[in-house]
């Protein structure tokens, strides 16, 4: 993927191609004018042409003005309208990589055929690579299972109430990155593609789709947009040296970067796919509690900022595990 794709959607072809229009408007409207002023001339006799030219002629300005304002005036609407449909393109755009993103998203959590309910939701998770692998956040995966009751991990899919479970393994976690891998039995799943991560750039709007609040409203994926409001370091220091744990002093230790967005994220999207709206690639991973929690300890209030995992440790993760699964 290239530098081009991560600017915000639709913005790249807007710009390329509307100076190009507006100089083909220009030239059309040119043309069309002088083609009227010769058809005038050649309409007139000969003996009114020569008094037409004999006589006093009234400055251009005067003469053209309406014509000229006219012109203004339809040009300026013309840019208008023509950014407006450019603008609704690149959204129609956004909704047509969202219909490609949704089948890859999906609810993890745990099932057990006694509990009560049978089907944890926990968080939020996304296939890749053959469509059997799902990734997620590790501290999801936190809680021994209870082998008593034949609790297992496992992901979700379906619409609404008609829920679908499918077994899961969890093959690797990365606690550095709080990055989990799991491996999902049946038939594979849509997959969604890995992007480049170092090529995001602050700024560009992003968009990022999960389950905020589980499934109390059903299993729906909401789907929202993020800027990229900045990249940076994952440990802030803090204020007071009781503030401190364990968690906070490895991250001290072993700092890395992550993405600031400008978007309100809720548990329920922990491990949801942060991912471009013209290749829906993604680039991050939503990480609402693990990073918020180190981050902005100091605060009472939520602040309204997300945080995510660039993709590129998603990466790193395959790399390391994948020759040993497979």
């Amino acid at each position: 993927m290239n530098k081009k794709s991560l600017l915000p959607s639709g913005l790249y072809r807007i710009c390329m191609a509307l100076p190009e229009r507006i100089s083909q408007m220009t030239r059309l409207t040119t043309s069309k004018r002088r083609a009227c002023e010769r058809s005038r001339v050649l309409a007139k006799r000969p003996s009114e042409a020569y008094k037409q030219r004999s006589a006093p002629v009234s400055p251009p300005f005067k003469t053209h003005l309406p014509y000229r304002l006219s012109s203004w005036l339809g040009m300026r609407t013309w840019v208008v309208l023509s950014g407006l449909l450019f603008s609704m393109a690149a959204w129609a755009d956004v909704a047509d990589t969202l219909l490609s993103v949704k089948p890859g998203v999906v609810g993890v959590g745990t099932y057990h055929p006694t509990g009560s309910p049978r089907a944890n939701l926990q968080g939020t998770g996304f296939v890749i690579l053959d469509g059997r692998y799902v990734v997620s956040c590790a501290h999801i995966f936190s809680k021994p299972l209870d082998s008593e009751k034949k609790e297992i991990h496992a992901i979700f899919l379906g619409r609404d109430r008609q829920v679908g479970v499918r077994p899961a393994r969890l093959v690797a976690t990365d606690v550095l990155h709080d990055l989990a891998l799991l491996k999902i039995e049946g038939d594979p799943l849509p997959a969604l593609k890995l992007g480049n991560s170092d090529l995001a750039r602050e700024g560009s709007q992003l968009y990022f789709t999960g389950y905020p609040i589980g499934s109390v409203l059903g299993l729906n994926p909401s789907t929202h947009r993020a800027g990229l409001a900045a990249i940076v370091p994952i440990y802030t220091p803090l204020q007071k040296a009781a503030q401190l744990d364990a968690r906070t002093l490895k991250q001290a230790r072993d700092a890395f970067d992550i993405f600031e967005l400008d978007a309100i994220a809720y548990p329920g999207n922990s491990g949801s796919p942060v991912w471009h709206p013209e290749t829906g690639e993604v680039l991050g991973v939503v990480n609402s509690v693990y990073v918020k929690g180190s981050k902005e300890a100091a605060l009472s209030t939520p602040s309204g900022i997300s945080y995510a995992i660039p993709s590129k440790y998603v990466q790193d993760m395959l790399d390391q595990v994948l020759p040993k699964i497979q």
